[in-house]
């Protein structure tokens, strides 16, 4: 377990504001936020990714146009493992999700993408151009291989 603090909440004012122990702040607990924490929490406490290698509402460019991956899981050697596409609970994943991740992937070619709506996940490998569902999450040992 690491020493990370999960799950912390406050309030200010009318909003309830969650701890992001990647970011080292307090965010607005929005639906998709609760969601992004959970699979953060699974990436870092189950997974064994190390949090400094882990990347939250990273900036890239898809076409010329400016776009946030939810977050994205870097190797030992700084490559970009996995991106990882978040849905509030009430939003179902569907092929439109998929794609918005494959996009996403243009700009960054991990080997892996994952959805996750905190019902639901779904993860992909991506080798010689080819979508892979998998029947299972990889840990970090297994993204590197």
């Amino acid at each position: 377990m690491s020493d990370l603090q999960w799950f912390k909440t406050q309030q200010q004012g009318d909003r309830t504001m969650v701890f992001d122990p990647l970011r080292k702040r307090y965010c607005a607990l929005t639906p998709e936020e609760e969601v992004r924490q959970k699979v953060l929490y699974l990436l870092v406490e189950h997974l064994g990714v190390p949090a400094g290698l882990i990347a939250v509402e990273y900036s890239i460019k898809v076409n010329g146009l400016d776009k946030r991956c939810d977050a994205v899981v870097f190797g030992k050697d700084g490559a970009p493992l996995m991106i990882v596409e978040c849905k509030a609970a009430s939003v179902k994943l569907t092929q439109d999700t998929l794609e918005q991740a494959v996009r996403y992937h243009s700009a960054l070619h991990p080997k892996y993408l994952l959805l996750y709506n905190g019902q639901e996940c779904y993860c992909f490998k991506i080798e010689n151009g080819k979508l892979t569902a998998l029947d299972h999450l990889p840990n970090y040992q297994e993204l590197n291989s």
